[in-house]
């Protein structure tokens, strides 16, 4: 029996809706800019994506109301960050697949337009993306620290114990109202990092420990020296 529109829907409830909403450029420039994990003032989000007050206000509404962003009031001022870690790593998602089906374009490939510090490290909402993500994230499984189920994921004994000395506590971490560990597809270097509870806490610890810190510049973390011989140790191992 041929299939109908109104089966489609029934069986991928709010796609369209989905869809509509990324399509515009200017909402699309509001959520780029918010992959930082960051909350940014209508105002700012106003000059990002280049609208009109009046023309940012209404996009700000349909994104809020369509449950991509959400709103924060801090006295008369109102600010907006990505409603939650899985609607982030779905935008991420959508970028590696626009980069894959880009017009004429070879086999999936590293971009090599993207700068290079945003490519080597860069935030993914609250965890860590770029080419070092991936080889960390290569190197916990190929050690065989976290084992892989599809896009889920599973700390082993020895996985919980390299944690422990990072100062993660991983039953605090699996207590989240989040998926405790999951791969997220990265747009820069076509392969996965890791994401979900445990990779934002990886991060969080990394920057406790002094090896990576955030930078002015949006998205783009720095690795400090120290990090760089942690690092650099870790994946020698």
């Amino acid at each position: 029996m041929t299939a109908t529109l109104s089966d489609a829907q029934n069986h991928f409830p709010g796609l369209s809706r989905i869809g509509a909403l990324l399509a515009d450029p200017g909402r699309a420039a509001m959520l780029w800019a918010l992959m930082d994990g960051s909350a940014r003032p209508a105002g700012e989000l106003t000059m990002i994506a280049g609208l009109s007050p009046s023309a940012a206000s209404a996009h700000l509404a349909r994104l809020t109301d369509g449950g991509l962003l959400a709103l924060e009031v801090r006295g008369r001022h109102r600010y907006f960050r990505i409603a939650s870690p899985d609607i982030a790593a779905s935008i991420e998602a959508l970028a590696n697949v626009a980069q894959v089906s880009a017009p004429q374009r070879a086999a999936p490939r590293p971009v090599r337009t993207v700068p290079l510090d945003m490519r080597y490290a860069r935030t993914c909402y609250d965890h860590m993306a770029g080419e070092l993500s991936v080889q960390v994230f290569e190197r916990l499984v190929g050690r065989g620290l976290l084992t892989q189920h599809g896009t889920t994921l599973e700390a082993t004994a020895d996985g919980a114990a390299c944690f422990a000395e990072w100062g993660i506590d991983m039953s605090v971490q699996k207590s989240r109202r989040r998926r405790f560990a999951c791969t997220c597809p990265d747009w820069s270097e076509r392969r996965p990092h890791l994401g979900g509870a445990l990779g934002a806490a990886l991060l969080d610890s990394w920057s406790a420990h002094g090896w990576v810190e955030r930078t002015e510049r949006p998205r783009i973390l720095r690795i400090t020296p120290a990090g760089h011989r942690h690092f650099d140790a870790f994946l020698a191992a």
